[in-house]
């Protein structure tokens, strides 16, 4: 499922240890979806607000945010212990 960040991944673990190295991996799926949904946004504009991507765009683009958030925390946390 992963082959695609395979290489990065091990990399990340090597650095990090395994469960760090596999969040920083998500972090990187998750950048990645971000730019690709970006992107996306700029082709599909709300109908109300030509000046902002579509209504379904902005709730993905703010999952995406939030889930990098939690990862971003949960890394640091770690760092900690």
């Amino acid at each position: 499922m992963l082959d695609h960040y395979k290489e990065l991944q091990e990399r990340y673990e090597f650095q990090m240890g395994p469960a760090r190295g596999r969040m920083a991996t998500a972090l990187d799926i998750l950048t990645d979806a971000l730019a690709l949904v970006g992107q996306h946004g700029v082709y599909c504009r709300s109908s109300r607000q030509p000046q902002f991507p579509a209504m379904d765009v902005r709730l993905i683009l703010q999952q995406i945010q939030d889930s990098k958030g939690l990862i971003i925390e949960a890394l640091a946390e770690l760092k900690k212990q």
